[in-house]
């Protein structure tokens, strides 16, 4: 648990950077693996994902205990989680990197988005992935999977630190999402990753209009010559960034 809360501020420099980005600004810091590994979008959209992250963990189904009737529980943790999670948050789902049941479908997604959250990932699958793939809410997962998670996955704990994607999620940490993935990002160091991130973006535009532009890497990419550096002041300040 962390007492950290996203600022707007921060939320707004996350929403502008892109998590390849992201991820060399904190392998500067030590951390090799925090883009969650075989989760995609289901839909390019303009904007990132940006929230912290409450979580739901699942673990494999007892056919004895998982059955359709858990369902007519108020408490189930699915459903829970899914009326629990705070607006602006992201929901993180460990389904233990198995989308041979779905992890969810498109009613609570919906019900996910109606909520105010900012998007849900999974390193499972989806159900009714066409549908939830035109929703505005953001949405990762592995792959579609129409069987329900009843028949491979059991939910059992609500907003406890979990494993998505071969990546440690604890609560509250930052999840950015784009149109490759989602990254991780501790909430003890999401403030001064972000604002690295929005400098580092400043940099790689202005040395991709002069790659377009048919400047050569060396020395540029990276910035070994002073001339790099003078060249980039004044493209900041031309540009007002």
């Amino acid at each position: 648990m962390t007492d950290y809360v996203l600022s707007d501020a921060t939320r707004r420099k996350f929403e502008a950077v892109s998590c390849a980005t992201l991820c060399t600004a904190l392998f500067k810091r030590g951390l090799r693996s925090q883009f969650i590994q075989d989760v995609r979008p289901l839909s390019q959209k303009a904007a990132n994902m940006v929230g912290q992250a409450f979580t739901l963990r699942y673990i494999p189904a007892r056919e004895d205990i998982n059955t359709l009737a858990v369902f007519q529980d108020p408490n189930h943790p699915q459903r829970a989680a899914i009326e629990q999670c705070p607006p602006g948050h992201v929901l993180v789902m460990d389904s233990r990197k198995d989308a041979r049941a779905a992890s969810a479908g498109s009613i609570l997604v919906s019900r996910l988005m109606v909520r105010g959250a900012a998007g849900v990932v999974t390193d499972g699958g989806f159900r009714d992935s066409p549908e939830i793939a035109e929703l505005s809410i953001r949405a990762y997962h592995n792959r579609p999977s129409s069987p329900t998670n009843l028949t491979l996955h059991q939910a059992l704990d609500i907003n406890v630190p979990i494993g998505c994607g071969d990546v440690a999620v604890w609560p509250g940490d930052v999840v950015v999402g784009d149109n490759e993935g989602v990254t991780i990002i501790p909430a003890h160091l999401a403030d001064e990753i972000a604002n690295e991130a929005v400098e580092m973006t400043a940099f790689e535009d202005f040395v991709t209009e002069e790659v377009l532009n048919g400047r050569s890497i060396i020395g540029l990419y990276p910035a070994t010559r002073e001339e790099t550096r003078e060249d980039f002041l004044r493209w900041r300040q031309a540009k007002g960034r």
